[in-house]
Order: C-alpha cells, then structure tokens, then sequence
C-alpha cells in the first residue's frame, strides 16, 4: 500500500454508525448460549438417554425389536392415522378459523373456548368421552351401528381421538394469518374477473400456506406421541388397534427399558425426519413470498 493510498483511506470518512442500536435483549453470545444450555436439558440430554439405552442391544437384537411384525403394525397405525387426523384438522381448521375472524355471531366467545377445550382437557378424560359417546351403545355409535359403521374400538376411533386433540393447533396457527389478511386484497381479485374458487385458490390458499403447513406438522407431530385419549377407544388390539405409545408402555411394564427405547429412537427418527421435510418446503416456500 503506497502512501498515498493510506491517506487518502485515513481522511475517507467512517462508514460505522456514530451510535450502535442497543437491543432489549443481551447480545447473541449470551443469548445463544442460554438457548442452547436449556435445548441440551430439556431435549437432547434426554434424547441421547434414550438412544444410548437402545445401543445397549445388539444390532441383530436392534433390528429384531424395532421392525418385529407387531411393531410395524404399530408404526403403521400410528403414522397413518396421525396423518389422517393432520389433514382432516387441515380441512375443517381453516374453515373454523375463517368463521372465527371473518364473522360475528353470538356465541362466538363460547366457540372460541370449544376449540381451545383440547389443551386443557386431560387426555385420558378425553379418550373416555370419546369412547362413551362411539361405542356401539353410545350416543353417537348407537346411531352408527345400524349404518354399518364402527367408529371405536378400531383404527377410526384412533383417528377420532387424533382428530380431537389436534385441531386448536391448525386453528390457532391459521387464525393469525387470516386477521393480519386484508379484505380489499378478495376485493380486487373480483374486480378483476376472479371467481370465488380462483379466489380462494389463487390469492386465500397461497397466503396460508407456510400457516397450513406449521399447523399441519404440530397436530401430526401431536398425534404421533399421542396416548391418553387413544387408549380408551382405540381397542388396544394388537396387529390391529395399537399403537406404539402403547407398545413402549407394554415393554415398560414388563421392565424391558432397551426394547423400549428402541421403538422410542425409530418413532423419534421418523418423526424428526417428517418434520424436517416439512420444516423445509415452508422455508422453500418463504422464498416466494
């Protein structure tokens, strides 16, 4: 560098901001730090424990428990009907956020509490409602029986139970995006020629998308773990209504903690896998927004 040049940078003036913005919260050093000490103690510390209590097999013996008929069947009920259960919320949720912030009608303050009602009541009180209003002498399974249709003690009561206990998450995810979403934005879609379907999946679905889809993993990712409200009117049957919460249960009881934890790490694989694909098309799909 020749001399000249160094003057010439020394009396250029300084980019760096006379003040620096202060922040409310401590810097990132700090604050990630503490992030990342509570994520060790609440989720990997225990996360590892389970994974290190499973290596105590052997990987024929690994291999033997975690993909046995019996809890393959129970994978397959269990994913299967969490799935079900997200997209039947995936449905009926935006159309009971819609009717939440787009409308007014009395009682809505009651309906607004009815959706709620799944976070606060106890699971396995749940699961007894459900049974006692599904069984074949309920009050809603006494009306389905003569019909033909079985709706507990079976894969639908599972996917009832799911359904029930997932759907304030899609509603309260999509609720949000709906009041921040301007009205004048349907407005001019008609003025332009658009049709209510075009409207809807033009301009009201794309919106919701990244919303649709955070709500859609938390109720699947809900119902995968569920148990209480499951095993009441799941039937409990194995190759045919139980699930792997159960399983796990089972094992425990029979005080079999490494067979255990093996069918906990392949619903933790699956699951993490899941939600990180669907972690992934959001931020994909934020790239278009």
């Amino acid at each position: 560098m020749t001399a000249d040049t160094a003057a010439i940078r020394a009396s250029a003036p300084s980019r760096r901001p006379l003040f620096r913005r202060r922040s409310a919260i401590p810097g990132f050093g700090l604050t990630m730090g503490v992030t990342l000490s509570v994520l060790s103690l609440i989720v990997l510390i225990p996360l590892s424990a389970v994974a290190i209590k499973a290596a105590e097999l052997s990987p024929s013996e690994f291999w033997a428990v975690a993909f046995s008929e019996r809890a393959m069947a129970a994978y397959r009920l269990t994913f299967g009907a969490a799935f079900v259960a997200a997209v039947v919320n995936g449905v009926f949720g935006v159309l009971t956020a819609w009717v939440l912030v787009r409308y007014e009608f009395p009682g809505k303050t009651l309906v607004n509490a009815l959706v709620d009602l799944p976070f606060a009541l106890p699971t396995a009180v749940a699961g007894i409602a459900l049974a006692t209003l599904y069984a074949p002498n309920g009050w809603i399974g006494q009306f389905l029986t003569p019909l033909g249709v079985k709706a507990a003690y079976n894969a639908v009561g599972v996917v009832i139970a799911l359904t029930f206990i997932g759907l304030p998450f899609v509603v309260r995810t999509i609720e949000p995006v709906l009041r921040d979403a301007a009205d004048d934005v349907e407005e001019a879609a008609a003025s332009l020629g658009a049709n209510r379907i075009d409207t809807i999946l033009r301009v009201i679905l794309p919106a919701l998308a990244p919303a649709w889809l955070t709500g859609f993993a938390l109720a699947f990712a809900r119902g995968v773990g569920e148990y209480g409200s499951v095993i009441f009117i799941a039937g409990n049957m194995p190759y045919k209504s139980e699930i792997a919460p159960l399983l796990i249960i089972i094992q425990l009881e029979q005080f079999e903690y490494a067979r255990a934890a093996t069918i906990a790490v392949v619903m933790l694989a699956v699951s993490f896998t899941m939600l990180l694909v669907i972690n992934a098309i959001q931020a994909w799909s934020r790239r278009f927004d």
